[in-house]
């Protein structure tokens, strides 16, 4: 309530008050004569300290005793201080006037104790009288309705209190005509918005109590409400977050600080197992291993310390009594006073990524023992073939050393071309580009062929090598070539790992639909541990310095692969170190027979001698092959770059072109296609001689014009073979 007039307003007041009042007594004179002085300044009294308080309704009081004492001025002939009666009314009307003033005065603190009250009050507030109508409103539901106390006072309450379903959007009913209605303290539904004046939307919540008088009768009504919108945003907040921690992946986990679980989301119950009925209220060590319960202890001790625990790995153990390799960030819970009471953990489980990271550095670690075993099997066959052409230079005309030294060459060229060829071999099989020249044969040919290869290796250890073929063909459909190169390096490995003396078995046999290949020895054998990684790629039995057997562990993951692309497996078996080592290739078989074909015609290293441009700058290679080519009785022409290969072709109008590919100025396949623009170059044979020998390169070769592809180090009965083309 306002706290009322000024004080000059206030005793203005007081004094026309009494001035009317004196005016009206004056002019009732007539009718009243000298009977009822005081009574027409009763009213006068009151006002003056309805509206001003204690003083200015003393000074009415004072005011009006004069003007009603005083026959000139109110009541003629009406006072007079001889007699008693006449100063007892006078004093008994100034204490009246005064006890007057002293209510309205209590009054005016009271209105005034209430309205300060009222306007503190952090919520809003209405008062309604008994038919809904306001009767004030502090600041706080000024604020929020958009009514000012002045313009609310008297209006129905739903006029200011415009309420409406956040969701629906139709009309609440107001909870204080409710209360109104049923006597009783009502409240707001959730999700309420009140609309304010100038159209702004608050949520809120509220509620209503009746006001009654002494006898029990409604009378009014209170209704008190609050901005709810913050308190909204917190709940959205926290059930956007409780939807997140139940929804995520990864465990999240609440605990007190003596380590009982508070909370378990979704993703603990599916890492751990346990329910979350299961895990509230038993203690965290729950899930920690035994041998890891210290790890607790200390964490604990970190959390009081206030410090957050990052990406800590560790050990965990679920339900299933299954250890997982996990990643903890562990942070402090604490209260609204700062203290920490207890600490949120998110477990990840990283097993898969620590077995993926293992898996990689052991594939690093077998990398770099291959690249390190790559350059040691390089390097063994240059040192002989070093030694060779050093015997050469020395050997004279000894037939005999020259021989022996051109056959140790020979054996060692082969042995580096093989390493290389499984190489290749590997990197299009990972790419899927291993070409495949499937046929019906019969496998007892690819086991001939394979024995006809191995029997120089086994030869020289003095083992016994024993083979079984069946009676009748087995037939499948493989490449006869890739079967041979299985089997080849079974028998191989077999006698690489078997001591000298030692015993190899071969045998072939059908079983139903399949024909199983057997390779057996009674060398070293494989140790248990490594029957299930012994097909890897680069897996060596014996990873040490002083291993015995070369190889680059590539041999058998080629073989296995090569197997699968035919349908088939390999399986290897051992009874463990020193009981020898058993391979089975098993391959599916056709009813298909082998084609009725004629003998492949012997290549004839002498014929009509041919003009041969050699496009290659490497000088050593270049020579060489001209002086084998020369002593073939062919003429011979080099060009030591692209640019070069042009104009001496043109010149000479060669028969064939042995072009390499990486030239300077020209690359081959520039070249190649430049001469093949040329009316005399249609007709001429050109081969691809280079060290590119994947499948793309071939393709490449194919597209630029090239009648063949040549990979080097190149067999000079293949080139033999070209030519006699």
């Amino acid at each position: 309530m306002p706290r009322g007039p000024s004080t000059f307003r206030a005793y203005a007041i007081a004094l026309a008050a009494v001035g009317l009042a004196a005016a009206l007594r004056w002019g009732m004179s007539g009718i009243l004569g000298t009977s009822l002085p005081y009574h027409f300044f009763f009213a006068a009294i009151m006002a003056s300290a309805w509206f001003g308080g204690f003083r200015p309704g003393l000074f009415a009081t004072l005011l009006s005793a004069v003007a009603a004492t005083t026959a000139s001025l109110a009541v003629p002939a009406a006072f007079d201080l001889t007699r008693v009666r006449d100063v007892v009314g006078v004093v008994t009307f100034v204490l009246i006037g005064t006890g007057i003033s002293a209510l309205c005065e209590n009054l005016h603190r009271t209105r005034r104790r209430l309205s300060v009250t009222l306007q503190s009050i952090g919520d809003a507030v209405i008062v309604t009288d008994a038919q809904g109508r306001v009767r004030s409103l502090n600041r706080v539901a000024a604020n929020l309705t958009g009514w000012s106390e002045d313009e609310a006072v008297g209006r129905p309450l739903p006029e200011v209190f415009r309420i409406v379903n956040e969701r629906s959007r139709e009309v609440v009913e107001n909870p204080a005509t409710r209360t109104l209605r049923e006597g009783r303290i009502t409240g707001l539904a959730a999700h309420t918005i009140l609309i304010a004046r100038d159209g702004t939307e608050t949520p809120i919540g509220d509620s209503s109590a009746p006001v009654r008088d002494d006898d029990g009768i409604v009378v009014g009504g209170v209704l008190v409400f609050r901005d709810v919108t913050a308190r909204h945003q917190s709940q959205r907040a926290n059930a956007l977050l409780a939807a997140v921690v139940e929804s995520s992946d990864d465990a999240i986990i609440s605990k007190t600080l003596d380590g009982t679980i508070v909370s378990w989301n979704a993703g603990a119950e599916r890492l751990f197992g346990y329910t979350s009925s299961e895990a509230i209220g038993r203690p965290i060590t729950l899930v920690i291993p035994e041998d890891r319960w210290e790890e607790e202890t200390g964490i604990i001790e970190r959390l009081g310390r206030g410090e957050r625990v990052d990406h800590f790995e560790t050990v965990r153990r679920t339900k299933g009594g299954r250890d997982i390799h996990v990643s903890l960030t562990i942070s402090p819970i604490k209260d609204e006073s700062g203290t920490i009471i207890g600490a949120s953990k998110v477990v990840r489980d990283i097993t898969e990524r620590r077995k993926i990271d293992e898996e990689r550095r052991e594939a690093d670690r077998r990398k770099d023992e291959f690249l390190a075993t790559l350059a040691h099997e390089l390097r063994n066959p240059l040192a002989p073939i070093r030694y060779a052409a050093q015997i050469l230079r020395l050997a004279g005309n000894d037939p005999g050393q020259r021989a022996d030294a051109l056959a140790m060459m020979d054996r060692q060229l082969e042995q580096m071309v093989r390493l290389i060829d499984d190489l290749l071999d590997v990197s299009r099989i990972s790419r899927g580009k291993l070409e495949m020249r499937r046929e019906p044969l019969d496998v007892a040919d690819a086991v001939r062929l394979a024995v006809e290869s191995s029997r120089p290796l086994v030869q020289a250890s003095e083992q016994e090598l024993v083979v079984h073929l069946p009676e009748r063909p087995a037939h499948v459909e493989a490449d006869l070539q890739r079967l041979a190169q299985v089997f080849a390096n079974l028998l191989n490995n077999a006698s690489k790992f078997t001591a000298p003396g030692g015993r190899i078995t071969l045998d072939v046999a059908e079983r139903g639909r399949e024909v199983a290949v057997t390779v057996g020895d009674s060398g070293v054998g494989i140790p248990k541990d490594k029957l299930r990684t012994i097909f890897d790629l680069f897996t060596q039995l014996d990873g040490t310095l002083e291993r015995e057997q070369a190889g680059l562990g590539i041999g058998l993951t080629l073989g296995k692969r090569i197997v699968e692309l035919h349908g088939g497996t390999i399986e290897a078996r051992s009874e463990g170190e020193g009981r020898g080592s058993t391979f089975v290739v098993t391959l599916p078989t056709t009813t298909r027979r082998i084609a009725e074909t004629g003998a492949a015609p012997a290549v004839a290293h002498r014929g009509e001698g041919k003009s041969i441009l050699i496009v290659e700058d490497n000088r050593d290679g270049a020579d060489s092959l001209a002086m084998l080519l020369g002593v073939d009785g062919h003429e011979i022409h080099i060009a030591r770059d692209g640019q070069e290969a042009l104009e001496v072709a043109a010149r000479i109008r060669p028969d064939v072109v042995l072009l390499d590919i990486g030239l300077p100025k020209l690359n081959g396949y520039e070249v190649c296609r430049r001469i093949r623009q040329e009316p005399w170059g249609r007709s001429i044979a050109i081969f691809a001689l280079t060290g590119w020998g994947q499948e793309e390169d071939r393709k490449r070769s194919d597209e630029a014009g090239f009648d063949g592809h040549l990979v080097k180090p190149v067999r000079y009965d293949d080139v033999m073979e070209l030519l006699a083309r």
